[in-house]
């Protein structure tokens, strides 16, 4: 198959993106696949890293608060230079995973009668998918609740092609070596995303201080703008260990507990790998889509829902301290949470595209 893939503006909608391109290139090594996104956001360097082949377009956000009429007619230049594009390069299915640089590429698609599908990571669906799901041939989502905002019919509950790495992870505590802990402990691990989060760093402070020489291990991931401020207020210690970064995937897979953002992409992983999760949704989100997908988990016993408000001392480091020392209670919401994954959703998405590419 010739295949394009739009995506763009945040790792939540890129890595899905080219998880399933390496999925496409495993299935079929014939398999042609072209990137369209934007050319100024972070997938014009990470998708040309990985290999594959990219074109930057300029778009723009119809819901923006700038000129409505000048995002119109961002959008309307966007939607003829992908019209080219497509003819030029006839691909059998095109396939977007969110951002607004997808509407132009989508609606191109689609007036040249070419297959497409689009896919929805988040349990509350964002406009530009909102909008392209009224003229895609198909709609792939994670959440059940999803798919009320689409044509049942043609929607489908598939899942997040990131789920589909844990099928070959194994987990390894040796793992925590690299940091100086003991293997042999029970390990926190506490990330808000590789950027990390500000006013989160601020509110741990006093947390981390009261966890330190607890009876299991603490890696506190700052990331990497916010690392020197940390470390200036708060010292390791034996069992506290302080990174900008870390591989999130194979560290998060290897510990008891993670506390974390709610983005969409982070919580099928870990839905996937079955780890016991408390969620701290980002409040500056767009639609409160954070809180959303977190508490579809909190219903389902899959994870802990701690709001950025309740963030406190006394309040953190209890609920830290139940989960850590209740290992049923941990097992349990391994499982629950492992029941709301979808582990084979790449393979079930390329599948579709075939299936519905087949149909031309």
């Amino acid at each position: 198959m010739k295949i394009v893939i739009t995506t763009g503006g945040t790792g939540g909608h890129i890595y899905p993106a080219t998880t399933l391109a390496d999925k496409l290139i495993i299935d079929d090594k014939n398999n042609e696949i072209l990137f369209i996104g934007n050319y100024d956001r972070m997938e014009s360097t990470e998708i040309p890293k990985l290999g594959y082949r990219f074109i930057g377009i300029k778009a723009a956000k119809f819901n923006s608060s700038k000129s409505k009429l000048n995002s119109i007619k961002i959008l309307y230049k966007a939607y003829k230079e992908c019209l080219h594009i497509l003819e030029d390069y006839e691909p059998d299915i095109v396939i977007g995973f969110g951002g607004y640089v997808t509407v132009p590429v989508i609606m191109a698609a689609v007036k040249l009668k070419i297959k497409t599908i689009i896919h929805e990571q988040n349990s509350l669906p964002g406009l530009a998918n909102r909008v392209l799901g009224h003229f895609v041939d198909k709609i792939v989502v994670c959440y059940e609740s999803a798919k009320e905002a689409f044509n049942k019919k043609k929607t489908l509950i598939l899942g997040n092609p990131r789920e589909s790495t844990a099928l070959n992870f194994v987990k390894d505590p040796s793992i925590f070596k690299q940091f100086g802990l003991d293997c042999s402990k029970k390990t926190l691990l506490i990330v808000m995303g590789s950027l990390g989060s500000v006013s989160v760093n601020e509110k741990m402070m006093g947390i981390l201080e009261g966890l330190k020489n607890k009876g299991f291990n603490i890696i506190y991931v700052t990331g990497r703008n916010n690392y020197q401020k940390v470390i200036e207020n708060i010292s390791e210690s034996s069992n506290l260990k302080i990174v900008d970064y870390i591989d999130q995937l194979n560290i998060a897979g290897n510990c008891a507990l993670v506390i974390s953002r709610g983005g969409a992409t982070s919580a099928r992983e870990y839905m996937a790998l079955g780890i016991p999760t408390i969620i701290v949704p980002s409040p500056y989100v767009p639609n409160n889509h954070q809180y959303i997908n977190a508490k579809e988990m909190f219903d389902r016993k899959a994870a802990y829902l701690l709001e950025e408000k309740d963030l406190n001392v006394n309040n953190t480091i209890s609920i830290i301290d139940e989960l850590m020392n209740d290992d049923e209670k941990l097992k349990q919401m391994s499982n629950a949470a492992k029941k709301m994954s979808y582990p084979n959703a790449a393979y079930d998405i390329v599948n579709l595209m075939k299936e519905v590419a087949g149909n031309n």
